[in-house]
């Protein structure tokens, strides 16, 4: 029983990865030259999930994952207080803290990158999107000793995993 969910379990992560691709291309493609589009990923919200399905679905990922919420910071609401009409602007910070301490042990630097941030946000049309810094072009730029790499890419598989959830609705 326990085989079979694993492999259920790595054909999901397979699809997954797979569109999370396919995704990047297109947003790679849409970026073009701007430095800050090309710094991360932003994916819409598939036709039939609501904002508050992708709420639910990034969740529940992140908790599969053992990747702990720590903070929600819901800005619309702050700018309606001020009088301010906004579409839902709303910021999800996860974190892995043992993986967080062993990087600022490394370099402090990377404090200004924790905790990893999604935020999901309507742009002018009311389209919803999820948009999260792409952790590969932080990734490219340093030289971490190679059980600091792994975890990164840990956090960043996390990341793009918690982001597709969303983004798909997947429960």
């Amino acid at each position: 029983m326990r085989v079979k969910f694993m492999r259920s379990l790595g054909t999901v992560a397979m699809l997954l990865t797979l569109s999370l691709g396919l995704n990047l291309v297109l947003n790679s493609a849409q970026a073009g030259d701007d430095p800050i589009a090309q710094s991360v990923i932003k994916l819409p919200l598939a036709d039939g999930v609501s904002m508050d399905d992708a709420v639910d679905s990034m969740k529940l990922r992140a908790n599969v994952l053992n990747f702990k919420l720590v903070a929600q910071l819901p800005l619309y609401k702050e700018l309606e207080a001020m009088g301010i009409e906004s579409g839902r602007m709303e910021i999800f910070q996860f974190c892995d803290a043992r993986i967080a301490h062993e990087m600022l042990k490394h370099n402090l630097d990377f404090a200004a990158y924790l905790p990893c941030r999604i935020t999901l946000i309507q742009d002018n049309d009311g389209k919803p999107w999820l948009v999260t810094l792409d952790l590969n072009q932080i990734m490219q730029q340093v030289d971490l000793p190679a059980e600091l790499e792994e975890q990164a890419k840990l956090v960043r598989d996390n990341i793009e995993s918690i982001i597709t959830a969303g983004a798909n609705g997947d429960l």
